[in-house]
């Protein structure tokens, strides 16, 4: 079975920065494109950022410039580097194996607040 592991959420100030480790198992992870989704209150889920088995990597406006997804294939860990966090960056961040059913983590809660 799936199973998709997330953490290094937590509190942070305005510009400051957090790292989120997503450890995967139950997949060929190297063969899997992994992506990071995030969830305001009251909004919609929406993809962050997303890596392809390659290392092709994609984001939405919002974090280009900050934020930069990498995997280690060797430890089967996806990760988020998120720098000059904003509040409007506070939502739980999901970890999701592309194009698989039931393949998300349980989230970890990133709060953006002086």
């Amino acid at each position: 079975q799936v199973q998709l592991a997330e953490s290094g959420g937590g509190l942070v100030q305005p510009g400051g920065s957090l790292r989120l480790s997503c450890a995967a198992s139950g997949i060929i992870f190297s063969r899997r494109a992994m992506a990071w989704y995030r969830q305001a209150p009251g909004k919609q889920r929406e993809l962050v950022a997303h890596i392809s088995r390659e290392g092709s990597t994609i984001y939405v406006d919002s974090v280009k410039g900050r934020f930069t997804i990498s995997r280690d294939n060797a430890e089967n860990t996806v990760y988020l580097q998120m720098n000059s966090l904003k509040p409007e960056d506070t939502a739980v961040y999901y970890c999701h194996a592309e194009y698989l059913p039931n393949a998300w983590g349980q989230g970890t809660q990133v709060t953006v607040s002086s």
